[in-house]
């Protein structure tokens, strides 16, 4: 199949770039700052060649893991981090996080609605068995979102006895929001600890790495967790996660990973450190590259007549973009024609089916090297009213901008 772009869609394209051009411009300052930010852990932990020597068995003695923790350490401002090829996805470091830090007749309080479709049988909201915190006795509690936005007075209320840990969720998710940016979430951690100094924070900062100055972390998360597949992982990391913050949390997040005893001590890196390695040192460019696209992908599907979370000019706080389709048909004929413009699996051809963990039919387009990596050019989207879709990634502009194009031309 050939990729042919139409002509309408191409001076689409070409006015939306003119337009976007003080935002891209944000952006390429923001991935200097994070770029320099980063290099410098480098530079700091003098990281060499020898870090990327694999390591069996047991793992003790690791450098190269031991010393990737450091740097991840620095970059996110925190006291300590846990960077593991063996953290399967976003939710798994979720949940190593909540369970390390949560012990029978605890509260988990959610304070930025309803969590991620994939966390509900981990938190014991949906689902039968498997040993989800409800399971082990963890009580659960959600202060829902106003507007799109946090209820602060909401949140004040539910801080009550019991309440262990708040988590925050950063990104959009499978919702029609705004993401919450940094400053926002710095806002809920000093409302927290004013009322409940001792509840632990916790951010699900999947999607939101690198696309500010500033992580969580920095601004009193306790701990902050995502996937190399996502951003931190810069479209090299073959699988993994992160848990970075404050020291004695991460601990026993390491312990939960592993077990009591052992923690950080063990864990072969089978080859995987420089993938990891690399992966964050090309990860702010990448969300550059991520941001660029969803901020064309709106301005071009704005211009079509759809509504699109964020807008154009809008600031982001992850590297998610969100498109109102209205109909099934032309949702699915989108996500289709992103796989269509795909450099990996090009000829499949997606359709909706029932997804581990999520309660509605997803179509998912994901033609890239590493599976499922959110940060490589994606779409997916739960079948339901108003039939949203999804889009992420991008490693290079150039090839997004291509897929972007082409998908628009299918739904015009």
């Amino acid at each position: 199949m050939k990729i042919e772009i139409k002509n309408e869609i191409a001076a689409l394209a070409a006015r939306t770039e003119e337009e976007l051009a003080p935002r891209f411009r944000e952006i390429d300052e923001t991935a200097l700052y994070n770029q320099q930010k980063t290099l410098q852990a480098f530079i700091d932990h003098r990281i060499g060649a020898n870090h990327f020597n694999p390591t069996t068995g047991y793992g003790y003695d690791d450098a190269g893991r031991d010393a990737l923790d450091a740097v991840y350490a620095q970059v996110f401002g925190s006291e300590d981090a846990l960077v593991r090829h063996n953290i399967v996805n976003g939710t798994h470091c979720l949940a190593i996080a909540l369970f390390a830090v949560l012990r029978p007749g605890d509260t988990l309080l959610a304070v930025t609605g309803k969590p991620y479709d994939t966390l509900e049988e981990v938190i014991g909201i949906s689902g039968e068995g498997g040993g989800s915190l409800k399971e082990f006795g963890v009580n659960y509690a959600e202060v829902p979102l106003v507007g799109g936005r946090p209820d602060y007075e909401g949140i004040g209320r539910a801080l009550k006895p019991g309440v262990k840990a708040v988590i925050i969720q950063r990104s959009k998710g499978y919702d029609w929001r705004d993401s919450i940016g940094v400053e926002e979430i710095g806002r809920i951690i000093r409302l927290v600890r004013e009322i409940s100094p001792e509840t632990v924070c916790i951010v699900d900062n999947c999607y939101g790495e690198f696309t500010e100055r500033l992580e969580p972390t920095q601004v009193g998360a306790d701990l902050a967790v995502g996937s190399l597949i996502k951003n931190p992982g810069g479209g090299l990391a073959q699988t993994g996660g992160y848990i970075a913050g404050r020291e004695k949390y991460v601990r026993l997040a390491a312990f939960r990973q592993t077990c009591p005893g052992l923690g950080k001590e063990v864990g072969a890196t089978l080859g995987q450190n420089r993938f990891m390695y690399q992966g964050l040192f090309m990860a702010p460019h990448a969300v550059a590259q991520s941001l660029k696209s969803a901020a064309l992908c709106a301005g071009i599907m704005e211009k079509l007549g759809f509504e699109v979370n964020p807008r154009p000019l809008d600031p982001r706080r992850d590297i998610i973009q969100a498109v109102k389709f209205g109909s099934e048909e032309k949702l699915v004929k989108f996500i289709q024609a992103i796989q269509c413009a795909s450099p990996v699996d090009s000829f499949a051809l997606p359709l909706p089916w029932d997804m581990p963990g999520y309660r509605h039919q997803v179509i998912m387009a994901a033609g890239t090297f590493v599976s499922g990596a959110s940060v490589e050019l994606s779409a997916d989207a739960p079948i339901k009213p108003p039939y949203v879709g999804f889009v992420q990634g991008g490693l290079t502009y150039e090839s997004a901008k291509i897929a972007i194009m082409y998908a628009a031309g299918e739904v015009m």
